[in-house]
């Protein structure tokens, strides 16, 4: 059980956004403590209702909202977590991290966690295998950050291709061995 453990699980805007809603509902079964932030594009995908519900946590999305008691909510997010789950993993997350880019609520948490962060890419196989992409993934890996390999399967254009997003169970197995 995940009972004392805090996760921030940081949702991109992707088709498979939809799957983290099982991930986060599977950690909360599992006694963990979590909470979430969305990019803007995210909360096209998902309501933050939904996750604000399963977990019992308000939902970041918006960096510049007036936060409910005075901190730097990226630092504090950053410090509280014992994990921080990227899903699904953007091309566009993964760049901004890579180059350092921090504009945004869910970059400059990421930016400013010192604990495991375990990126879930998920996007068409085109821009998976692209040279760029898969480029900046070695360079976070270097850095020491995790991933999943994204599945062999059919992609939401409707094409099969490498770049699904892994099943559910796979990701909590990464999550509980990396606590």
């Amino acid at each position: 059980m995940l009972k004392t453990k805090k996760i921030l699980v940081g949702v991109c805007g992707g088709i498979a956004a939809y799957k983290v809603v099982e991930i986060v509902s599977m950690l909360k079964k599992m006694n963990a403590d979590v909470h979430v932030i969305m990019t803007e594009s995210a909360v096209e995908f998902v309501k933050p209702l939904t996750f604000q519900s399963i977990t019992h946590n308000p939902v970041i999305y918006d960096m510049f909202s007036e936060p409910k008691k005075w901190n730097i909510e990226h630092v504090a997010y950053a410090e509280m977590a014992d994990l921080f789950l990227i899903a699904p993993a953007t091309a566009n997350i993964i760049g901004k991290v890579s180059a350092g880019i921090a504009d945004d609520m869910l970059s400059t948490t990421i930016m400013a966690t010192q604990k495991s962060v375990l990126f879930v890419p998920a996007m068409n196989v085109k821009m998976f295998t692209n040279l760029i992409v898969q480029d900046n993934i070695r360079k976070l890996k270097r850095y020491g950050y995790n991933f999943i390999e994204p599945e062999y399967g059919r992609l939401a254009y409707g094409d099969n291709g490498l770049g699904r997003f892994p099943e559910s169970q796979k990701v909590i197995s990464l999550i509980t061995k990396l606590l």
